[in-house]
């Protein structure tokens, strides 16, 4: 499951939330690593943001957060062309 985390998400996530220092890429073995897997199961299954924004990374566009629900509809304004 590790290979298919977008690794460089992650490492952002975890330093914008100051969670766990990730390393700079999966560890080789980490199956058998049980510290690094506690770590990435904390990380990846037990955080929840539940007030924020999320932001692409293609538009740069920011969604809010509430009570941990993001609200990620575009406004009238943004569907138009």
């Amino acid at each position: 499951m590790i290979p298919k985390v977008e690794w460089a998400a992650l490492l952002e996530a975890a330093d914008t939330l100051h969670l766990i220092e990730v390393p700079k890429e999966p560890i080789q073995g980490y199956e058998h690593n049980e510290e690094f897997l506690r770590k990435m199961h904390h990380v990846l299954l037990e955080v929840e943001v539940l007030e924020g924004t999320l932001q692409c990374p293609e538009s740069g566009r920011l969604f809010p957060i509430s009570r941990g629900i993001p609200n990620m509809l575009l406004s009238d304004e943004e569907t138009e062309t």
